[in-house]
């Protein structure tokens, strides 16, 4: 039995640019972090020479073609595996929640394919594999960002550039700033869970047909610098403050983004201590993540008291496989 793990990430800055829509004519650019919310995947062999597949459903199949489940499916193929395997999901954050859960878990599964057979995979070749399944194989309407921020880990600056090339850079932040930083973001759940295919559609399109929301992008990705500088300054307030500006470009790309429940929960959160915030994702709901002094936190908490706190730390390992039992993989065959 093999166990693997992918972290599951927030957007800091730049979010949307790593659309095609936008990076294909002048690149994007974002700071994303992984944090301690996983998927996990578990995969054994199985003694019939069928496929059997737990996750919200259960399915057991002859062949790969009958999958139901696009991402197991499109998976196994890309990996060659054709039978007599088990693989089950599990999750520490529901689904569509904004944190990337797909993609960390298409990150997850390839990584515990890919050790199943004994085949050594980079953090890179996780992501766009990953990538080329979501995307260009399912045809879905969403970014890069998820993938690479999944596999990778850590707080890094991520650049989409025209060709299709991703450049990944860790931020290496001055001795205490990360913790502070951690310190000082909060994850609260609104509760509902939206449909982020429709949201990003409708933003592709809103981009491609409206120079000022191609402009809105624009000055995100000038935004999304800016909040490195400050961050590498130690200057948290002001990214703080940065987190508002940007959250206030984003809701203008679809009025799908943001909704009035969001709206209210946000200014109540900015009247009670948060210095800036955003939705998390997509938007139209899942988590709210705020920036709040450790002094004003405890009424924040009080004033948003209706929704469920996701305490959180940075994820530093990235994808990972934490477990091989009784099996023919090595475990020097195993990413970490």
């Amino acid at each position: 039995m093999i166990i693997s793990k992918a972290p599951v990430r927030i957007s800091l800055g730049g979010g949307g640019t790593d659309l095609a829509s936008y990076y294909s004519k002048f690149g994007g650019f974002l700071i994303a972090g992984g944090i301690d919310k996983y998927i996990f995947i578990c995969i054994n062999r199985r003694f019939e020479r069928s496929i059997k597949l737990s996750y919200s459903r259960t399915e057991v199949v002859e062949s790969v073609d009958e999958i139901k489940h696009n991402i197991f499916r499109e998976a196994l193929r890309l990996c060659g595996i054709e039978n007599q395997v088990e693989l089950s999901s599990v999750a520490d954050v529901p689904a569509n929640c904004g944190l990337g859960s797909s993609s960390s878990f298409t990150v997850a599964l390839l990584n515990a394919l890919h050790t199943y057979k004994r085949d050594f995979v980079t953090h890179r070749q996780l992501a766009e594999e990953a990538c080329n399944i979501e995307i260009n194989l399912l045809g879905e309407p969403i970014g890069k960002q998820d993938h690479y921020a999944s596999a990778h880990g850590g707080l890094n600056l991520i650049e989409f550039h025209p060709d299709e090339s991703v450049l990944v850079s860790p931020l290496v932040l001055p001795a205490g700033t990360a913790t502070a930083l951690q310190e000082r973001l909060l994850l609260f759940y609104l509760g509902s869970q939206r449909d982020t295919r429709d949201i990003l559609s409708d933003q592709n399109r809103q981009v491609s047909q409206d120079e000022a929301k191609f402009a809105a992008l624009a000055r995100m990705v000038e935004l999304a610098y800016v909040m490195r500088d400050q961050l590498n300054d130690g200057d948290l307030q002001g990214f703080g403050q940065s987190l508002h500006r940007g959250w206030e470009l984003k809701r203008t790309l679809s009025v799908k983004i943001s909704n009035e429940r969001i709206e209210q929960y946000y200014q109540r959160a900015r009247e009670f201590g948060a210095v800036g915030g955003k939705v998390a994702g997509a938007g139209g709901g899942g988590f709210l993540l705020l920036y709040a002094q450790p002094e004003d936190q405890e009424r924040l908490r009080q004033a948003l008291f209706d929704l469920p706190e996701l305490p959180f730390k940075f994820d530093w390992g990235g994808s990972r496989i934490i477990h091989v039992g009784d099996h023919d993989v090595k475990e020097g065959f195993c990413q970490s």
